[in-house]
């Protein structure tokens, strides 16, 4: 059987214990973190959080050069940590970097020998309470994510995606089909509930057989 391996954002982590099991009999699934820590890295790699891209980055090359990390499949995700903002509105990881980090990331795949595909980055809450946290959290200068920077940021990835000829996952727009009220709580600007977090699984696991039959 083959083996699926995730690396993404908090996103993947509610997704994940549902997609696990819709995914059994045609792949052993597997993710970052758990067995999978690299504890002597000191950039938050560690954790079963993908994070920034730079982050999947220095992840991936550990992995490849400590050798053992064969995946058949990559199921990749970064982008909502790659646009946080500073007080200032500095970007965690600008535009430019960020299209030359998913370069590299392609190109590690290729030498760790996997098939990967990209999964779009989800959407933001647009309800007005979201906002107003939002607001308060950038009135004491700490990271911040703007809703518009979700489809630029895709819109970048996918430019990238396709030159390259890696599929892509549409998470992006199937869960803003969803409706609004998906969000785990009313003021949550990126995390999703139960029931749309199953959803979300569901619609993965119907993209990987497709893409990988």
């Amino acid at each position: 059987m083959r083996n699926l391996f995730v690396i993404g954002d908090s996103i993947s982590c509610y997704y994940g214990r549902y997609l696990q099991p819709l995914l059994a009999g045609l792949f052993n699934y597997d993710r970052k973190g758990g067995t999978n820590l690299l504890k002597d890295l000191d950039d938050g790699t560690d954790g079963v959080n993908g994070g920034h891209s730079g982050m999947v980055i220095t992840y991936l090359r550990e992995r490849l050069a400590r050798g053992g990390f064969a995946p058949d499949v990559l199921l990749l995700n970064c982008g909502l940590h790659d646009i946080k903002k500073d007080g200032a509105g500095n970007y965690q990881v600008p535009p430019q970097k960020y299209e030359a980090n998913l370069g590299e990331i392609i190109a590690l795949s290729q030498k760790i020998g996997c098939q990967l595909a990209w999964v779009r980055t989800t959407p933001m809450n647009h309800d007005e309470r979201s906002r107003a946290a939002r607001a308060a959290v950038l009135a004491d200068r700490l990271a911040v994510r703007d809703e518009e920077d979700v489809p630029r940021y895709n819109a970048l990835a996918d430019a990238v995606m396709r030159k390259a000829q890696v599929p892509l996952i549409d998470l992006y727009t199937f869960t803003l089909n969803l409706g609004a009220d998906i969000y785990l709580t009313d003021a949550d600007p990126v995390h999703f509930d139960k029931t749309a977090a199953r959803l979300q699984a569901a619609f993965i696991a119907g993209a990987v057989s497709s893409i990988f039959p």
